[in-house]
């Protein structure tokens, strides 16, 4: 019997189950199918980045005298035409637990099943698939600490070998792979597995062990930047906690923490799907909020007159990624000194974000603006000025990333310039008076708290 390897967020070859399992079969096609449903939407720099790390997933089956099988459609349709190509009996996929890619794959197991080909579920992106762990009265978890605990009492299996000798099969009706194109001059990190281990490698070697005082500074590299990586599954999270498990150092324990909350945004994401959209706490939808205007422009240009706000979406716009320090600090402005629903930012992130997961940027969003689970408490507004002057104390993130900073006097504040200093380097004043709108995001909080 011959298969097919339907590949989606897991561009891997190692530690891969449902390859694994798929390479079991006398032989195997290696598929990905372009959704129009997912392309669309996405912004150059996702593109370009998915279009990369599909390349390298090729370059690895070319070592091994195979390619990528490429189609362009729905794929409802496309999987089955691939199937039928190689005359396969089952299609193996990694299971998917979003909104979208729950219902895709059940709309592909139906197709499938009236050829008689089966759809078979191996393993997730995740140590441990959404909906495993529960209360001890079945019901998923809403605060993060006890799922973390019952998370690491659940456990994981350990990392998995890549296939050998394995029979690979090609077909007709492939196309080719696009050409990674990116907006102007954004630089994208490398991509693919290879990638992905010699940077998981680096930080554990340089870095873990003092990530827990470094990851909030983001003038610095403190963060491993494995986020992009496990985002089109490059690399899994259990060969990361493999290596972290042999590791003591407090940089490892907060490091395996921060992969617990990615899991913790899948698992509530799985069990309230309409959150990707809507509020988690219904009550805060009836919060009066203002309409993005030439406000929530300057926000995504980066033209705020905010020094770390600017910084941040500018290194958005440049890279394709922001420090999670200044993600949290960009969207409470967003939120709570313009009043705009957190949707509109998440949004915009899901389109320049290349590591942009649905679960963790919508309750990323959430718990900003106090709607989401352990929300940060609405009355908790991150005053941009004083959170840069604490997070990069000697101005070297604003001055990077906000260039005409760089310029200002060596005794000048990068995170305060005084009125002079940004007529002279053309940087524009604050759009807002940040301790008044602060009232009237309390304000506002304090309406519907009051019913």
């Amino acid at each position: 019997m011959t298969s097919v390897m339907w590949f989606r967020r897991d561009l891997r070859l190692a530690d891969n189950p449902a390859l694994l399992e798929a390479c079991a079969e006398d032989g195997v096609l290696p598929l990905f199918v372009i959704d129009p449903r997912l392309w669309g939407p996405a912004g150059a720099p996702r593109r370009a980045y998915l279009t990369a790390s599909l390349r390298s997933l090729d370059a690895s089956l070319h070592q091994r005298k195979a390619r990528l099988h490429l189609r362009r459609g729905d794929p409802v349709t496309e999987v089955a035409r691939a199937a039928r190509a190689v005359g396969a009996t089952r299609v193996h996929i990694a299971a998917d637990h979003g909104p979208y890619g729950t219902q895709r794959d059940q709309d592909v197991e139906a197709a499938l099943a009236e050829r008689d080909v089966e759809l078979v579920r191996t393993g997730s992106a995740y140590a441990v698939a959404p909906g495993r762990v529960t209360n001890r009265a079945g019901e998923p978890f809403k605060v993060f600490t006890p799922f973390a605990r019952a998370w690491a009492e659940h456990g994981w299996r350990g990392p998995v070998d890549a296939p050998r000798g394995v029979n690979w099969l090609d077909a007709a009706g492939a196309v080719d792979l696009p050409e990674p194109r990116t907006p102007g001059a954004i630089d994208l990190p490398e991509a693919g597995e290879a990638a992905a281990g010699r940077r998981w490698r680096e930080f554990l070697d340089e870095r873990v062990a003092a990530y827990d005082d470094d990851r909030d500074k983001p003038g610095i590299d403190g963060t491993s930047r494995m986020s992009v990586h496990l985002k089109w599954g490059e690399i899994h999270p259990r060969t990361m906690l493999a290596d972290l498990a042999r590791l003591r150092s407090s940089g490892a324990t907060t490091y395996r923490k921060e992969l617990a909350w990615r899991e913790f945004y899948a698992d509530v994401l799985f069990h309230r799907p309409a959150t990707a959209r809507e509020y988690l706490r219904p009550e805060y939808a009836g919060m009066e909020y203002d309409a993005p205007d030439g406000a929530f422009d300057a926000w995504r240009d980066g033209r705020t007159g905010f020094p770390v706000v600017d910084a941040g979406m500018r290194q958005l716009r440049a890279t394709g990624w922001m420090h999670n320090r200044v993600r949290m600090i960009v969207a409470s402005f967003l939120v709570k000194d313009l009043h705009v629903e957190w949707q509109h930012g998440a949004r915009h992130f899901l389109r320049w974000l290349v590591d942009g997961d649905l679960a963790s940027n919508q309750h990323g969003w959430q718990w900003v603006a106090g709607c989401g689970t352990d929300a940060a408490p609405y009355f908790r507004v991150f005053n941009p000025t004083t959170q840069g002057r604490k997070f990069d104390p000697d101005g070297a993130y604003v001055r990077r990333w906000v260039t005409e900073l760089g310029e200002l006097d060596a005794g000048a504040d990068p995170h305060d310039p005084d009125e002079e200093s940004r007529q002279r380097v053309d940087y524009p004043a604050p759009i807002v008076d940040h301790a008044e709108e602060r009232r009237e995001a309390l304000r506002r909080w304090e309406q519907i708290r009051a019913g």
